[in-house]
């Protein structure tokens, strides 16, 4: 008799729209689930494992969160998704659940196609492919907080008409999805709302259920156990790239930055926000130390939404060293970036 294979939910979504606040959440609210989370950064320094091992939960084992930070984790099944699937699999008990955070700049169609490998298939099944977007960008015509770099971006690229590569990816996102869970509803009113639901009508080729969340926030019961097994459904989600054998991230580039400690968190707040008016850049996101406090902080930036606080204690062993990781399309200026942040 074959084992019942473990459903895996991927969660994809544009830089900054909330997936980690997301999977946080599902992390300190399983009801009543084994969680585990795979972790695909886009750089150097894993930033969003940080996090969610700072929860504060149960479910935020170290062995329960995996990081893959070698590229993008469609290009690199082989050397890193399936030794990942294979270390959380050998976990006693076995989770009863997995969760794959991908890039914000992943296509998430090439992850399910992944399913398929022989080193995969008879073991985990795809869930469901959820879409986070973000609501307040969506609202005010953009499928990211910071018009300027999509702008700058078609401005670099003469072949470029009303679609960039951006664009592309969020579209292609929604066309995978099986959930789309719209983020920052709380900032929004009903005119608002409706005109973000529009945006993601507009990029939606099939009926799929779209659900409204704050602060991350979703009962788990929405998000997990759809039980679509999305590797067999894979001829129903057309996107932008079908007609590709391979896909990169060259419009994009990560840079980590050192935060040495700070006085007020206000200001570095402020320094960080007049980093991200650089052209080009997208997000940063990062830790760092306060003056005077035992508590880790954690500032995220998104456009000129800049969010802080502190997540957890510095443990007594860890070097309390302040980074702070910047994306943005490539060839954006990062002495300009560092100036800002250097105040």
């Amino acid at each position: 008799m074959s084992l019942a294979r473990i459903p895996c939910t991927i969660v994809t979504g544009f830089l900054g729209a909330g997936k980690t606040t997301l999977i946080r959440h599902m992390l300190q609210n399983p009801g009543g689930r084994r969680l585990a989370v795979i972790v695909n950064e886009f750089g150097d320094v894993g930033m969003d494992a940080e996090i969610l091992r700072g929860c504060g939960a149960e479910a935020c084992h170290e062995a329960g969160i995996i990081e893959l930070a070698n590229g993008c984790i469609c290009c690199t099944v082989a050397d890193d998704f399936v030794p990942a699937l294979d270390a959380l699999l050998a976990l006693d008990p076995k989770p009863d659940h997995i969760l794959i955070e991908t890039s914000g700049l992943a296509l998430p169609k090439p992850l399910v196609q992944a399913f398929h490998w022989p080193a995969i298939k008879g073991r985990v099944t795809v869930d469901g492919v959820v879409a986070v977007v973000d609501g307040a960008a969506l609202s005010e015509g953009r499928v990211a907080a910071d018009p300027a770099a999509l702008a700058a971006q078609r401005a670099a690229d003469p072949s470029l008409d009303h679609e960039d590569p951006v664009e592309e990816v969020f579209e292609d996102q929604i066309a995978c999805a099986d959930l789309v869970v719209m983020t920052k509803a709380d900032l929004l009113d009903a005119k608002a709302l409706a005109r973000a639901h529009a945006a993601i009508a507009e990029a939606m080729p099939r009926a799929v259920n779209v659900v409204n969340s704050a602060q991350g926030q979703l009962d788990p019961g929405v998000m997990l156990g759809l039980q679509v097994a999305a590797e067999a459904d894979i001829e129903n989600r057309r996107t932008h790239h079908d007609g590709e054998l391979d896909h990169d991230h060259d419009d994009f580039y990560t840079v980590v930055m050192e935060l040495p400690e700070a006085a007020d968190p206000a200001a570095l707040a402020a320094r960080v926000a007049s980093a991200c008016r650089v052209t080009g850049v997208l997000r940063a996101k990062g830790f760092c130390r306060v003056a005077g406090k035992s508590m880790r902080l954690l500032v995220q930036a998104v456009g000129q939404r800049v969010s802080h606080h502190y997540d957890r204690a510095w443990e007594p062993a860890e070097a309390r060293r302040g980074r702070l990781v910047v994306i943005g399309l490539k060839g954006f200026d990062q002495a300009a970036v560092a100036k800002a942040l250097a105040g």
